[in-house]
């Protein structure tokens, strides 16, 4: 049986704009969301709530499914 995916957003502040390592202590999880829609709602609120920071980034992630037996 194949269960659904989860989506995810993940982000934070990143020490340069290369945006390749997270500052310690910044990373933000939020979820698991059943739909991307509301994967996308969360990613909204949390991009508006720092927009005025250019070193923060968030991105929506999608889980694979599972497949149990």
């Amino acid at each position: 049986m194949t269960k659904g995916s989860n989506f995810w957003v993940i982000g934070g502040e990143f020490g340069s704009m290369n945006f390749h390592k997270l500052v310690e202590g910044s990373a933000q999880v939020q979820g698991p969301f059943k739909t991307r829609g509301e994967a996308e709602d969360a990613w909204r609120v949390v991009s508006e709530e720092n927009r005025h920071k250019a070193g923060v980034r968030f991105s929506i992630v999608e889980e694979p499914a599972r497949v149990s037996a």
